[in-house]
């Protein structure tokens, strides 16, 4: 595959941005329009909101939009601007190593330097993906990064809290079991979205 010069540079700015002293602020863009905007702002990266592409599309959230016009919205936004740009691919569209592996690439050759990627798919009776699938997901997309010489900023998602699933504290310590092994497996950042509650938060990122 064709890997876009400066590729390897915008990956290790998008990690930087993670380290500093203050939090880093994403905008979500959904077209070329708003990726525009968020970058004229001010923003120093943004990342892509893969419900707000499907939605611009006439398709439902939750992988329900075919990768190709997915990646191909990726893609336009990657062109629109000069800041990184980090990639909302949901549940990586796919469930084997090389399927993952293919993603990656894509979302490299599409422009965007880091990839989010999230524990659900969807399916109401079996709300999170079983954790050795996501551990594999995730260690065929951090090597499939280091094979292409990108070292992609891979943010993994997981959510107990925004699915509502158990009490309180089960809600918690699923989420520092499944946010400790992402971290454990290659993951740059953990991303629990649903979090609302100051002293949890608080609680999660010490413990993680």
């Amino acid at each position: 595959m064709h890997v876009k010069r400066g590729l390897r540079e915008k990956a290790e700015q998008l990690r930087a941005l993670h380290r500093g002293n203050r939090p880093l602020v994403l905008a979500n863009p959904w077209d070329c329009a708003t990726a525009r905007i968020f970058e004229k702002a001010g923003f120093a990266a943004i990342a892509t909101t893969s419900a707000g592409i499907a939605f611009s599309h006439g398709y439902p959230d939750g992988q329900k939009i075919p990768p190709d016009r997915m990646l191909e919205a990726v893609a336009r936004i990657c062109e629109a601007v000069s800041v990184p740009v980090t990639a909302d691919m949901e549940a990586g569209y796919g469930a084997s190593p090389e399927g993952l592996q293919r993603t990656v690439n894509s979302v490299l050759e599409a422009g965007a330097v880091g990839l989010n990627l999230e524990d659900h798919v969807g399916e109401p009776r079996d709300p999170l993906v079983d954790l050795p699938l996501q551990l594999e997901k995730i260690r065929a997309m951090r090597e499939a990064g280091e094979r292409l010489g990108v070292p992609i900023v891979l943010n993994a998602r997981t959510d107990p809290y925004l699915r509502g699933i158990g009490t309180k504290s089960e809600m918690f310590e699923e989420t520092i079991r499944r946010g400790e092994a992402y971290r454990d497996a290659g993951a740059d950042c953990v991303f629990v979205p649903g979090l609302t509650d100051r002293a949890v938060i608080g609680a999660i990122v010490r413990r993680l």
